[in-house]
């Protein structure tokens, strides 16, 4: 029987200096959605499993202020997409965190974990993506800000140091004209993992941002400066065919969720909906 230890700190220091410690042997524990079921089944292991639930800094808040929105550490899906600012500066965030799991689930999972579980298919990992979002860290030294595109390093695993953990995640407010927008497919409705999930963004450059979901061993950023995805004027074989090319970044594989083949498929017929709206979205100025 695997024996665990529990700690419970009240402060952010106290919390850093036990993971630091504990090194690999720590767990950290928010919602617990993912880490109580991995203990359980045996899938990961743990010689203390550090509770963050009191910790100030990380309790359930979203703030904006300086043309940036912080999401803090402990906040669940269910306070995340019905936030109105989250709603209408980032939908496709909001869209993802209302399809995370079942609502008992979306009650309880937060956003850190989210991210920290590091699975190819976390749902809130292509919109942050495609957001420019920035995880925020604390560890033993200091803080320290990491672009969303550089935590994510493969399954299960992220650029996170030793000691450290997230605080927040923060993502700027868009300026000028943008849209955005997120999908995703399934074996079946409800709470299964995506097989295949994108979420574009256009901003007022034009630029557009693609996050991959579950088509390669972490979620993956793909951009297009050039202004055509983003262009309601593009021929459709024109921007099916970009597309296509930006996708070559991925790495499907097959699994009981869908073969490589599918899963390639269905990225581009998936990225061409989501850019759709997005572009729509932008026209009228929606987000």
């Amino acid at each position: 029987m695997q024996i665990i230890g529990y700690e419970r700190p009240e402060t952010l220091a106290e919390a850093v200096a036990i993971l630091d410690s504990q090194g690999d042997g720590a767990r950290l524990l928010a919602g617990g959605t993912d880490l109580i079921i991995a203990l359980r089944e045996g899938r990961q292991h743990a010689a203390v499993v550090v509770d963050a639930k009191r910790i100030p800094e990380l309790r359930p808040a979203i703030t904006e202020a300086d043309d940036r929105l912080s999401i803090s550490a402990d906040t669940v899906m269910t306070d995340i997409a019905a936030d109105i600012r989250v709603r209408k500066h980032f939908p496709a965030l909001a869209e993802a965190a209302a399809v995370v799991g079942a609502v008992q689930i979306r009650n309880r999972a937060t956003i850190a974990g989210n991210i920290c579980n590091a699975s190819p298919a976390a749902d809130t990992a292509p919109p942050l993506l495609a957001y420019a979002a920035e995880v925020i860290a604390r560890g033993p030294a200091s803080l320290r800000r990491i672009p969303i595109d550089e935590f994510f390093v493969g399954p299960g695993e992220t650029a996170l140091r030793r000691g450290e953990l997230v605080m927040a995640i923060e993502i700027p407010v868009p300026v000028g004209p943008a849209g955005s927008a997120f999908g995703r497919l399934t074996r079946r409705r409800g709470a299964d993992l995506a097989s295949v999930s994108v979420s574009a963004s256009i901003d007022g450059l034009g630029r557009t941002r693609l996050g991959f979901g579950a088509v390669g061993p972490r979620p993956l950023l793909a951009t297009d400066h050039s202004g055509v995805l983003a262009d309601p004027g593009t021929e459709p074989a024109t921007r099916a065919s970009l597309l296509a090319t930006l996708a070559m970044a991925t790495s499907p594989i097959s699994d009981v969720r869908a073969s490589r083949e599918y899963r390639m498929s269905m990225l581009l017929v998936l990225g061409q909906r989501v850019l759709g709206t997005a572009i729509t979205r932008r026209a009228e100025g929606r987000r």
